[in-house]
Formats: structure tokens, sequence, C-alpha cells
């Protein structure tokens, strides 16, 4: 017959033993989870410290650039914004004797820096051409691409011409007009206005003209 004392005593230590494993268990379970905790902390913590680093680096570059280079980024800006000119255009600008007499490198720093959509600056060129001197597409492309006009690249000024909201016929009209006024014949505005020398209208629109004049 088994002692009821034995059979005690073993279900205390049965009981002492799941105790100990739940103890030992909870441990692992609070050093796993502050672990975690830790590393999120020091990828906070990381990630602020690689923030303030960027932002000291470049707080330190920006003042090792001289106040020259800063003026003409500001012009550079300025010219953009205001003028709409092309990349070739406001460097010509800035070091030009007549114009801003920047050094070629403080130029040069403000060309690289600037952020502009040249693109967009030869639309709003094209446009005013259009509106005010009511040119052709093609006058218009020169224009833009003449190194002694608004110097913007071929790509530039293609991406003018062919996102340009214009009516060429009356373009083509509104010179013929003008010409008429300073009484030349039908056939000599005609030619003006095809000629490549001249306005540079196509056929059909220089036809247009001649037939809506007055």
């Amino acid at each position: 017959m088994k002692d009821p004392n034995q059979k005690a005593n073993t279900t205390k230590k049965g009981k002492k033993k799941w105790i100990i494993i739940a103890a030992i268990a909870l441990i692992i379970i609070v050093a796993i989870a502050g672990g975690g905790s830790g590393e999120d902390n020091d990828s906070d913590s990381a990630g602020e410290n690689s923030s303030a680093v960027s932002e000291q680096k470049n707080n330190e570059a920006d003042s090792n650039v001289p106040t020259e280079y800063k003026s003409a980024l500001k012009k550079a800006e300025r010219y953009s914004d205001t003028m709409h000119m092309s990349k070739n255009g406001i460097y010509d600008q800035l070091t030009s004797e007549y114009g801003e007499n920047f050094s070629a490198e403080a130029a040069q720093y403000a060309i690289d820096n600037i952020s502009a959509d040249w693109n967009k600056n030869a639309l709003k060129n094209a446009e005013n051409y259009s509106k005010t001197m009511h040119m052709s597409k093609a006058g218009i492309y020169k224009q833009l691409t003449s190194e002694y006009g608004e110097k913007f690249t071929a790509e530039e000024a293609q991406y003018a011409v062919d996102n340009i909201k214009a009516n060429w016929n009356e373009n083509a009209l509104k010179k013929a007009k003008s010409y008429q006024e300073m009484d030349m014949s039908t056939n000599a505005i005609y030619n003006q206005l095809i000629s490549e020398y001249g306005e540079g209208f196509t056929p059909e629109e220089a036809q247009y003209a001649i037939d809506h004049l007055q």
C-alpha cells in the first residue's frame, strides 16, 4: 500500500517544477520584449542622429559657398522665374560685362545649382513671340535656338513649338497686314511670308493671309 505523504510530496514537487518553468519562460519573454524595444529605440536614435548629421553637413557646405556664388544663383533664379531665359542665356547674362559681371566660376555654380524647367521656359518664350510678334512656328524655333536670340537647345525649342497653342494662319494674316501698311504688293507680301529669310510661314498659311487681306 502506497504512503499518502509520499504522494503529496510528489504532487508538490510537480507543481514547483511547473512554477519554475513558467517563471523562466516569463523571464525570457520579458527579456525578448525589452531587447526588441531597445532595438527600436536604437533605430530611432540612429535615424535622428543621421538626420542631424546630414543637416549639419548641408549647413557646413552652404557656409563654405562664397557669397558671390550665392548671389549669382539668386540672380539666375530670378532670370529664370521672371524672364524664362535659357541656361546659356542666363550664363551669358551673369558673366557679361554689360550684364551682371559675375566671375565665370560664380556663374557656373549658379547654372549647376539652379532648379529650372528649361522646356517650360522655352514654351513661355514661344508663346510670347506668337502673341506679341505674330511669328511663325519656324520663325519661333529659329529665334529660340539662335545664338543671337534665346539660346535654347534644339530639344527645348522643339518641345516649345510642339506644345504651343497658336493660330498660325492668324499670325500670318497679322504679319501680312503689317506689310500691307508698308505699301507692299500682295506678291511681295506672299514671298516675304514664306521666305526662310523672312517670316518662315508655310505656303498654306501665307495663302490664307493673302486671301483674307482687305
